[in-house]
């Protein structure tokens, strides 16, 4: 195995922050990883795979894991549904995309949104009212202590919003080396609800959209306000959306009528971060290379040379003018390496 040492990685994390590893191994397979893990010389370990949810705001003085295991496969199958394995190395965007080549429906609305495989059980990603868990299976992931191959269930994944057992207490304790997914190949279920959606079908005269339709209009939504990682060092959604209560959100309502909002329950409401950072006046700002991008408050973006510590200092102090406006708590929902 070739062990390399101090490998900028810029190229592994879509912020395009120059850290450095100390020393970095390329993992393409899962003997390849178990051998990896026994090594002794290296005690600390840090895994990284698409880098898509990722800030580093300091050199890894360890032994970076690049997750890079390939491979595509269809595990069972009958004439209305399919279950696919894909491993984790794989480009989300890029199963997504082999999934609708081959007419299987269930990801159409998870369309190009960055990273691999391998983390989105960790996020539970999420886009136009859908979520992984909503055709997730199972999973495949290696325990770092043992070296041992364990399937976790969507039970076991305690799925949140934007959360997941791997964000709590098995953190940093696994690394996800596959996903399985269960999908239709026929009468799909098209979540055509959230509004930017119907309006993007509307605009190109489509009445009856097919799973390719659906996603072509997030790609185009997503693009028209997103911007590109390899074109502007971002990592999508800086911010959770938060969720306040009644009482909390009828103030702001009073203050802010037009104010954007999603009813999760009589008792819950769950506010846009993005329309938060904007009435703080944050859409759009640069301080140095770091910034806030000029059409959605959301993403931050280094636009060129700026280090992880100054983009996490932004995101600081945007959070302190959110709380202060609205006293409205705004958690990242980029994992922060400090």
């Amino acid at each position: 195995m070739n062990i390399q040492e101090n490998i900028s990685l810029k190229p592994y994390n879509t912020f395009g922050i120059d850290a450095k590893a100390r020393y970095f191994v390329e993992i393409t397979g899962l003997a390849q990883l178990q051998k990896v893990l026994e090594l002794k010389a290296y005690p600390n370990k840090f895994i990284i795979s698409g880098g898509s949810n990722l800030l580093l705001t300091k050199d890894i003085d360890a032994l970076v894991l690049h997750i890079n295991i390939k491979g595509k496969t269809v595990v069972e199958e009958d004439t209305e549904a399919v279950e696919v394995k894909v491993m984790a190395g794989e480009n989300w965007h890029g199963f997504v995309m082999w999934c609708l080549d081959n007419g299987y429906g269930g990801l159409e609305n998870l369309s190009l949104i960055p990273g691999n495989t391998g983390t989105a059980p960790i996020q539970n990603i999420g886009a136009y009212g859908v979520e992984l868990k909503d055709v997730f299976v199972s999973c495949a992931a290696m325990e770092i202590a043992t070296g041992e191959l364990i399937s976790f269930d969507l039970e076991a994944c305690e799925f949140g919003y934007r959360d997941s057992i791997f964000k709590r207490e098995a953190k940093n304790k696994y690394i996800i080396t596959s996903a399985n997914f269960g999908l239709t190949k026929k009468d799909h279920v098209l979540n055509t609800g959230y509004g930017a959606i119907e309006d993007e079908l509307r605009k190109k005269g489509i009445v009856y959209p097919t799973i390719r339709d659906i996603s072509n209009a997030v790609i185009a939504i997503r693009q028209s306000k997103l911007p590109d990682p390899k074109e502007l060092g971002n990592s999508g959604s800086f911010f959770k959306n938060p969720v306040i209560g009644r009482k909390k959100f009828d103030r702001i309502l009073k203050n802010h009528p037009k104010i954007p909002h999603y009813e999760v329950d009589e008792d819950q409401f769950k506010i846009p971060a993005g329309w938060l950072i904007e009435q703080c006046g944050f859409k759009g700002k640069r301080i140095g290379d770091a910034g806030v991008h000029e059409k959605q408050a959301l993403v931050l973006v280094n636009y060129g040379n700026a280090t992880g510590k100054e983009i996490l200092d932004l995101a600081t102090q945007i959070q302190q003018e959110v709380l202060k406006k609205f006293d409205v708590k705004i958690e990242p929902e980029v994992n922060i390496i400090r």
